[in-house]
């Protein structure tokens, strides 16, 4: 999928063959092309971290579908990230069971050790901190993610061991 460069009159790609490839292969198993939205979502986002408005509307043209129904879906799903992320994403379970669970002293010690609130990326593009409504472990609450390591009954002795492991996978 190409675009117009109107400084230069060039065609410059947005998508690129292998994205496309992999969201033809998708494309192959779907009873229509609309079918595989959310999947073309999460192949661009895994090649590049996150979906531009550019590779949305490429995106969109190549499914034959409007670039508005294609952001409904993408911001109607919270694992979509239409902004940049940081390396690793964390993501804090804020549904009611790990409100109960003690939420809100994690989302302040995770910000603590971050140096950033929910919604914030950190200065090393290492991390990006967001709530999540439910990640489906509320019988194990609290839980979280960092980037797809699940991490259940945390307290804020398994926040350090946490990091500490993260840190030590980035080395």
């Amino acid at each position: 999928m190409w675009i117009g460069d109107s400084m230069s009159n060039q065609l410059i790609p947005v998508l690129s063959d292998t994205e496309l490839h992999e969201i033809d292969r998708e494309i192959s198993h779907a009873p229509y092309r609309h079918a595989v939205a959310i999947d073309a979502l999460k192949i661009v986002q895994a090649h590049r971290g996150w979906v531009s408005d550019e590779s949305l509307k490429a995106i969109a043209r190549h499914l034959e579908m409007s670039a508005e129904e294609l952001d409904g879906i993408a911001t109607f799903y919270n694992l979509i990230f239409r902004k940049p992320v940081g390396e690793k994403v964390i993501l804090l379970c804020n549904s009611v069971t790990c409100w109960i669970k003690g939420y809100e002293k994690l989302e302040q010690q995770i910000g603590e050790h971050l140096g950033v609130t929910l919604g914030q990326t950190t200065s090393d593009n290492q991390y990006t901190f967001l709530p999540v409504t439910c990640l489906g472990a509320c019988d194990k609450a609290p839980v979280m993610m960092v980037g797809d390591d699940l991490h259940e009954n945390i307290d804020a002795m398994d926040l350090s061991k946490i990091f500490r492991s993260a840190k030590e996978a980035q080395a």
